[in-house]
């Protein structure tokens, strides 16, 4: 399987986010791809190769125009004056605040944010620009005639709205590889995401659309971040209606309740008639990782592998969440691993 990856990840790594009421180290750190990347080595997966620059377009594709300017200067906007430390919103634009953009950078930031978890550093735009372009040229692999890819994105994407970030995520890297698939002739696209988290920027692009099936398993959002999307009866709008699917399952469910969901997926997938598969591709369902509460060991990631590789698409895997570093190279590569074993 093609690895697609690229150093500029590492020029992005945020010092501080707030997490259960304190300022605290981020979890979301350059070390988790590293260790990926490694593991991709050690295992001989198959050749790990450098993105091409797509440019632009194929974010914009799946992002608000205005919330892309915004990443490209914020930064240079940022630290004029002679601040060098990283930005987090101190406010959010919620119910009855006027929906007006501000002139000012700061003000802006927390427009576009919807939690603190996510932090402007000065090497932020390399780093979500390189996801992208890790993101298009896996998706184009796969246009041209191959299996599978892994894009190893980081940051990672399935918390980014249509014109919001959060979660750790910038741009929707998984979006943005569907849409790429879309646009090459793939008429229908289903994108499963199993991180614990619900995927909701990832819900917010396709929600109206009927071309891109999006199903997530996670966290039931009654008790688990991001909280205000992801429960079951949200199934898409208009032309979207019944091409979104919820799996929620209760923090500490039994691994036999998590595959019941991915198996259900599955099946809603063959239902579809997806042309493709794209993959959000968080591990932080592990039993050991340090903010999320599923139980799933090493061998039962080589059983997601396994069970995707049995729908026979076209796959893409993108690299999400999984925030146990030292085993997450395992459990990533377990995923990619099964899936070729089929």
């Amino acid at each position: 399987m093609l690895t697609v990856y690229t150093d500029a990840h590492r020029l992005h790594a945020g010092r501080a986010e707030l997490y259960n009421g304190t300022i605290t180290p981020c979890f979301e750190k350059p070390e988790r791809a590293d260790m990926v990347l490694a593991r991709v080595r050690d295992s001989a997966l198959g050749e790990v190769r450098a993105p091409k620059d797509h440019g632009l377009a194929p974010v914009l594709a799946v992002h608000d125009e205005g919330y892309v300017r915004f990443w490209e200067t914020a930064w240079q906007r940022w630290s004029e004056g002679g601040r060098d430390w990283d930005a987090l919103p101190k406010m959010w634009q919620v119910r009855r605040l006027r929906a007006t953009i501000p002139d000012h950078v700061e003000g802006q930031l927390c427009y576009y944010s919807m939690d603190a978890g996510t932090p402007l550093t000065a090497g932020t735009w390399q780093a979500i620009t390189g996801a992208a372009n890790v993101a298009v040229t896996a998706a184009d692999h796969l246009l041209s005639g191959a299996k599978s890819a892994f894009a190893l994105t980081r940051p990672p994407g399935h918390h980014a709205a249509r014109d919001y970030c959060g979660g750790y995520c910038y741009f929707n890297n998984a979006a943005i590889a569907a849409e790429r698939l879309r646009a090459g002739g793939a008429h229908r696209v289903a994108l499963l995401d199993v991180d614990y988290h619900h995927g909701n920027g990832t819900q917010d692009i396709f929600y109206q659309r009927d071309d891109v099936l999006f199903l997530s398993i996670h966290g039931d959002p009654r008790t688990e971040y991001p909280f205000f999307l992801g429960h079951a009866d949200e199934t898409g709008e208009g032309a979207g209606l019944g091409y979104n699917a919820n799996f929620p399952l209760a923090a500490g469910s039994s691994v036999d309740a998590w595959f019941a969901a991915l198996d259900a997926a599955c099946k809603r997938i063959e239902a579809y008639g997806a042309d493709a598969l794209v993959i959000s591709l968080g591990v932080d369902t592990y039993e050991g990782d340090p903010i999320s509460r599923f139980s799933l060991a090493h061998d039962d990631f080589l059983r997601i592998g396994q069970r995707l590789a049995r729908l026979g698409l076209p796959t893409q895997f993108c690299f999400e969440g999984g925030y146990a570093v030292e085993p997450i190279g395992v459990n990533a590569v377990n995923v990619l691993q099964g899936f070729e074993l089929g």
